[in-house]
């Protein structure tokens, strides 16, 4: 086939578009969807950190998916047929929800269309385009970048709106704000909150935060945010007074408070290690997760409670898949504090546990004989009982333990109950 001359080749040529389709395939043979969903979502965030939480993070994830599912699918069409993916409503309601205005939205639209032009520029620096159509496949993907930006903009605009007013004329947004004044230290008049609230703040509180498993949550937004709040009404009915306050933080999550008074139950929960999670842990079926606070009280103790709940979930999310469905702050702080440098912390387990430190199985049960044994105050009759086991295995294995690291556990017994803390809590992620 003759080379078509560079002066009548246009965006919408046909050698334009093969090398488009080509360039299609190429970026997903080479690079997955959600390699290409980190990187735009990592620059969004950076202009606009209020994405950062969360929840709002994982809408805004899936949003950007099915943008760039659709997008690339029809890169090479002369027709303009698209129709926006619900992803996108559902990230637009999460924005109106969370009482962000709509100049955030547009400007999270504007950012993210920046962000996908630098990656295309970036990848055909990398597979150059023929001279001669070089200009008119950067004007076509520019087009059809901004004219799908557009597209979009106008309609979720409309679909803000509507949630924004929604949500406006419902308790729940004054519910909201006055829970993100409370959060954010905001003076504020307690009697005239918990009225607005209808929760008591001049009480002891628990916090926790429930989210569903992106894997196992097929249903729509409606029914995820009933299913959370029934879970959370049980979870405050069972270890509290019943009074319950809550707010969704996403169309996946939910943030709760329980009130708690000073009743048997609510005192063993608060004093007994694990027994808060022992008797959440039957309240909360698949595909809900919790993750709670350490109880506190008054408004101060509000907001350190959700702060820990928070960063239990964060734990939680960072860990195996396997593991439990519900999580409390105090059984992970450690884990929480020492990963918030990942390469220290990693640091840490190799240094500490050396060959310990392995994924075979004999190394995974030599761990878990420590940490029981740290556990149990290094009591061998304590630790055999907790691993049912004899006693003399317990002694064997401390044995080999001391010879693998090299001197007596005593010695370095808090770095070692440290480092596995964390692997305890971040699974074999967590090893170096």
């Amino acid at each position: 086939m003759t080379a078509a001359s560079p002066a009548r080749i246009g965006p919408n040529s046909e050698v334009v578009r093969d090398w488009l389709a080509e360039y299609v395939y190429e970026t997903m043979r080479t690079e997955s969807i959600e390699h290409i969903v980190h990187r735009l979502d990592n620059a969004i965030i950076a202009q606009v950190p209020e994405l950062a939480d969360r929840d709002v993070r994982r809408d805004l994830a899936a949003s950007t998916r099915a943008h760039a599912r659709v997008m690339l699918s029809g890169i090479t069409s002369d027709t303009f047929e698209y129709a926006l993916p619900e992803e996108a409503h559902t990230f637009a309601r999460t924005i109106a929800r969370r009482g962000f205005e709509l100049r955030m939205l547009l400007r999270t639209y504007h950012v993210g269309m920046e962000a996908v032009l630098d990656y295309m520029t970036e990848t055909i620096d990398e597979r150059p385009a023929p001279q001669e159509i070089e200009r008119a496949v950067m004007l076509r993907m520019f087009e059809r970048a901004t004219k799908w930006v557009s597209f979009s903009v106008e309609l979720l605009t409309d679909t803000y709106m509507e949630e924004r007013e929604r949500v406006l004329r419902a308790a729940l947004n004054r519910r909201t704000e006055t829970i993100r004044a409370l959060l954010a230290g905001d003076e504020l008049d307690l009697d005239q909150a918990s009225a607005r609230l209808g929760y008591r703040l001049n009480q002891r509180h628990i916090a926790f935060v429930l989210w569903t498993d992106e894997s196992e949550s097929g249903s729509g937004d409606g029914e995820v945010v009933g299913l959370l709040e029934r879970v959370a009404t049980r979870v405050a009915a069972e270890i509290g007074n019943g009074r319950v306050l809550t707010v969704a933080s996403g169309s996946s999550g939910m943030w709760a408070w329980a009130g708690l008074d000073e009743l048997p139950d609510a005192v063993r929960i608060e004093e007994e290690p694990g027994a808060l999670e022992l008797v959440a842990a039957g309240l909360v079926e698949s595909p809900v997760r919790v993750a709670f606070g350490v109880p506190a009280g008054q408004v101060a103790g509000f907001r350190q409670s959700h702060r820990e709940a928070v960063a239990a979930r964060q734990v939680a999310e960072r860990g195996p898949a396997t593991a439990a469905r519900v999580i409390g702050y105090r059984e992970v702080e450690i884990a929480y504090l020492a990963g918030a440098d990942d390469a220290a912390m990693r640091g840490l387990i190799g240094r500490e546990l050396r060959t310990l430190s392995g994924s075979d199985p004999n190394a995974a049960r030599l761990r878990e004989t420590l940490h029981a044994y740290l556990a149990s105050h290094r009591s061998p009759e304590a630790t055999a009982k907790l691993l049912g086991v004899h006693k003399n295995t317990v002694r064997y294995r401390i044995q080999r333990i001391e010879e693998l690291l090299g001197h007596p556990i005593e010695q370095r017994s808090l770095p070692l109950a440290v480092a596995l803390a964390c692997v305890a809590a971040y699974g074999v992620d967590a090893l170096p």
